[in-house]
């Protein structure tokens, strides 16, 4: 982005700190009637907001909000399980993703689809909502609407240990994660390779077998295929089977599983360790 606004002859200011004085003076040069952010990760001082001719910045966030406030609205989306998200052009306000909408656009979440893939989507949308919002402001006609704190939910910056599976939930909901998670930091478990040292298998791609089923499986239990019609890899789960088809060995590539069983047999009846318990893989 920086590069194409240099090609273009668009000033350009990258300082560690928007809220110094220098910046503000150089912003103020600029005599902006509006400012517009995205994905920005500093926090922005009312001198800043209040500097524009109009008075506000607005902000392209990838939820619908008043839901999913915060760093990982995309993740958080796909590891409740929503069905729908999208985005929210917003007046940025002191607090965090609280100011009033002027519009939203909304898309379905794909099944199987992952934060990568998503997220890929939601900008391009995005890029259309600001460019309308833009365009709304300029012409008069934007209707603020004040956003309902009691319909609110967070999301949270996504860390590495959100991404450990723990393989006593159902399988809908560690496929859930495996997406969530995707393609970083990926979701992963971990197990004994063959010289017995620990090892993590991250499992960036996903489906479920047998959900709801009244059979007892036990959790993080590796199942390998016993005819050419099964799935070459299933792990148990506390309530039905996850099915990897798509998973990566760190440091490695991603790989569909029988490709990794190629490189790293694993025997059937391994227990994968789960998160916060210890298994044969642990």
């Amino acid at each position: 982005m920086a590069e194409r606004a240099l090609a273009l002859g668009t000033p350009l200011l990258r300082p560690e700190r928007v809220g110094d004085g220098n910046t503000a003076a150089a912003l103020a040069e600029c005599a902006p009637d509006l400012g517009v952010v995205v994905a920005f990760g500093q926090f922005i001082p009312k001198a800043i907001r209040t500097l524009p001719r109009l008075g506000y910045m607005i902000n392209g966030h990838a939820s619908l909000l008043p839901r999913y406030r915060g760093a990982s609205p995309i993740a958080q989306a796909i590891l409740d399980g929503e069905r729908y998200t999208g985005v929210s052009v917003m007046r940025v306000e002191k607090e965090m993703d609280t100011g009033p909408v002027a519009l939203a656009r909304q898309i379905e979440i794909g099944e199987r689809e992952n934060t990568g893939e998503l997220t890929q989507r939601l900008s391009e949308l995005a890029a259309q909502a600001l460019l309308e919002a833009v365009e709304t402001i300029a012409a008069g006609r934007a209707r603020w609407t004040e956003q309902n704190a009691e319909q609110a939910s967070l999301a949270p910056k996504i860390s590495r240990a959100d991404a450990e599976i723990d393989w006593t939930r159902s399988a809908v909901r560690c496929a859930r994660q495996i997406h969530a998670m995707a393609p970083k930091p990926g979701a992963f478990t971990r197990f004994a390779d063959a010289a017995g040292k620990a090892a993590e298998l991250k499992i960036l791609r996903a489906r479920v077998e047998g959900h709801g089923s009244a059979r007892e499986v036990e959790p993080g239990l590796l199942k390998l295929a016993a005819s050419p019609e099964d799935p070459a890899l299933r792990i148990g789960t506390g309530e039905g089977w996850l099915v990897p088809l798509e998973v990566q060995r760190s440091g490695g590539k991603s790989m569909d599983p029988e490709a990794f069983l190629r490189g790293h047999p694993l025997q059937a009846g391994t227990v994968l360790s789960a998160s916060g318990q210890r298994g044969n893989g642990s």
